[in-house]
């Protein structure tokens, strides 16, 4: 038996990748390599370059590795791209997905685990958010989330796949040998690294009127290594028995950009250059998670809270891997 992880060649799948090959699993990795790198996937796992949308590929994956369970990692993800091409992202993130549960269900594969996202939420009616509130998202991306989710809990009923929806918040830091690398970049702490390290002429924030301790957006950032840690509890909980479920994942504790500014001047022991500039549209003036239910069904507690210590992570990968992925 088998766990087949899509989209296991990015930020996240690569790390559960890696944790499920260091916890003895036999792992299965199916990705399109678009947005993902060959040599983030562990050498210990089964690589096919391919679509979830090929029904003939991932068929034979789930006949010849006897997959039990699948970590569905698969999606593009800039928000900004789904507003301008709206019908890549449903075609991509929806139809996709559709066609995988198909062949999931006819080969009576029964436990995925999904990356969701906080953004299902939209514009938050209140802070911390727990898994009660309001989903109404603000853009493409944000909805085929949302409608994978509702597409899982017709097929619970259908033909009893019992799923993890595991909705992010903002994934953050890098381990040893795996780090952050999308291009183009529009992650926050990327890009004030990027500013650190002369890669980039300044760093820019958007929106200083906020109604905030500082007058700046606040997020929830999340360790990457933490993500996995769900992943990996959530198969657990599966594998026992537990039916489908919805969780989400933050420390429970924001950061104002001007803090996340502030924290890697400290941790890279470099000044520069920060331009305030207005609000972007749609931005939310705090994002933060109420991870609780998480934290009590899982067993789940983040083990890397501190904002300096994601940061720290990620400045650590760079200097070990100054070209990323590339040779």
């Amino acid at each position: 038996m088998a766990i087949l992880v899509t989209g296991g060649a990015g930020y996240i799948g690569s790390v559960a990748v890696a944790d499920l090959c260091a916890a003895g699993e036999a792992v299965v990795v199916l990705d399109n390599l678009v947005y993902g790198h060959r040599a983030a996937v562990d050498d210990r796992a089964v690589l096919y370059e391919g679509s979830i949308g090929d029904s003939s590929l991932v068929t034979r994956i789930l006949e010849e590795h006897s997959i039990e369970a699948v970590m569905h990692f698969s999606a593009y993800a800039y928000v900004g791209e789904s507003v301008e091409h709206p019908g890549k992202y449903y075609r991509n993130n929806v139809v996709e997905t559709a066609a995988l549960l198909e062949a999931m269900t006819a080969k009576r594969v029964r436990k995925l685990v999904f990356s969701s996202t906080c953004a299902t939420y939209g514009e938050p009616q209140f802070t911390p958010i727990d898994e009660s509130h309001p989903q109404n998202p603000t853009h493409p991306y944000g909805w085929t989330k949302l409608f994978v989710e509702k597409m899982l809990e017709g097929y619970a009923v259908a033909h009893d796949l019992r799923s993890v929806s595991l909705r992010y918040f903002n994934a953050a830091g890098a381990t040893e040998k795996l780090g952050e690398q999308h291009e183009p970049e529009t992650h926050l702490i990327p890009l004030v690294l990027d500013a650190a390290d002369g890669k980039r002429k300044s760093v820019s924030i958007y929106g200083t009127d906020y109604p905030t301790r500082d007058g700046t957006a606040v997020r929830d950032y999340i360790h990457v290594s933490d993500l996995s840690d769900a992943h990996l509890l959530s198969l657990e909980y599966l594998r026992s028995g537990g039916g489908s479920e919805v969780f989400n994942l933050g420390n429970g504790n924001g950061y104002t950009v001007r803090e996340v500014i502030d924290a890697a001047k400290q941790v890279t022991g470099r000044e520069f250059s920060v331009i305030e500039t207005g609000r972007r549209a749609g931005d939310p003036s705090e994002l933060v998670a109420d991870s609780s239910k998480a934290v009590e069904v899982l067993g789940w507690k983040p083990v890397n809270p501190e904002i300096e210590d994601i940061i720290g992570s990620v400045w650590s990968w760079r200097r070990r891997h100054p070209n990323g992925f590339k040779k």
